[in-house]
């Protein structure tokens, strides 16, 4: 089969914004494109696949209505946060968790074997977005990293925050969400925090605290390939200088340039978490230096997209259109 007329295959929300224009961006080429939805299966997508004989892979199709696509006729994947797999009623109680596990872990590994280029491999993504393991490529990469702690102990928490003058910021680890009784679901931001503030519920769960970096500015740095959209955020209001996901309205975007020894750290992050996508964010110190704080291999991209006019997702779509490894 000769792939490089195949379909992209996009797994991703059906109401997924960032995946439309990554969706759009390919029908403009003219590159055929088949969508579907983890939360479809098995109840409203099948899949048929078979292995041995000729081929070396997997060879079989996903069907959901209209839409067909050959497994061996793919020529990527765009994978972008998709739901969970949705049971059928008939799936008795004692059986929907396991049932709900096969089906996930079936179609996604299954997926993950095809020899195809990836935006968002479920494997690479997992080993990629663990924080604490990033500063530690991105410090052997060559980027400069904020003074970190993680843990539970009070005291020594303490003492690491006095050696740093006190001035901290508090931030979630993992992505995660709290549940108020009759509110919609809270995601915790970063905040300040001055040592003397530490009590004893910081031995409750892990606490991830960093030194507070001076900031004239944040940058979002969007890298596709080998391509970097680099756009600075600017601040507005005190809650968006502390964290600019509190406060969207009081931003404003610029594009901006990537020092050459920052953009040759960033491939060197890259190429060590095997990534072909990431969406960077540093703060810019007043005096020049950046300073990097994470880097979320599904990141959100299109607010710097279309405030500056990137074309992200056109980069999307070559790199997606140009794969066969």
């Amino acid at each position: 089969m000769d792939q490089s007329r195949g379909p992209v295959l996009v797994v991703a929300e059906q109401l997924d914004p960032t995946a439309d224009l990554v969706v759009q961006a390919l029908a403009d080429r003219g590159v055929p494109v088949v969508r579907f939805d983890l939360a479809e299966f098995p109840a409203a997508l099948t899949l048929a696949a078979e292995h041995g004989g000729e081929l070396p892979g997997w060879r079989g199709r996903l069907c959901a209505d209209r839409r067909v696509a050959r497994l061996e006729e793919v020529r990527a994947v765009y994978y972008r946060r998709p739901g969970l797999p949705v049971l059928s009623p008939r799936v008795p109680d004692a059986y929907r968790e396991w049932a709900r596990s096969q089906a996930l872990v079936g179609m996604v590994q299954l997926l993950t074997s095809l020899p195809v280029a990836w935006i968002h491999h479920p494997d690479v993504y997992r080993a990629a977005a663990h924080k604490p393991g990033q500063l530690v490529t991105a410090t052997t990469a060559g980027l400069t990293v904020p003074r970190s702690y993680l843990g539970n102990c009070l005291e020594s928490a303490r003492e690491w925050g006095r050696s740093l003058g006190g001035e901290l910021v508090c931030k979630p680890v993992a992505a995660a969400s709290i549940d108020l009784p009759g509110e919609p679901p809270l995601m915790l931001p970063t905040r300040p925090l001055h040592v003397s503030e530490l009590d004893e519920s910081l031995e409750l769960t892990a606490h991830y605290l960093q030194e507070r970096v001076p900031k004239a500015y944040e940058v979002r740095l969007t890298v596709v390939g080998r391509r970097l959209f680099p756009v600075a955020i600017h601040a507005r209001s005190a809650a968006a200088r502390e964290d600019w996901r509190s406060d969207y309205g009081a931003l404003e975007y610029e594009v901006v340039d990537v020092p050459r020894d920052v953009a040759a750290a960033v491939f060197r992050f890259m190429a060590a978490h095997q990534l072909n996508f990431g969406a960077f964010d540093f703060a810019v110190r007043p005096d020049g230096r950046w300073v990097f704080f994470e880097c979320n291999p599904a990141g959100q991209w299109q607010f710097v997209a279309q405030a500056c006019r990137l074309p992200v997702a056109e980069a999307h779509a070559s790199l997606l259109q140009g794969a066969t490894t």
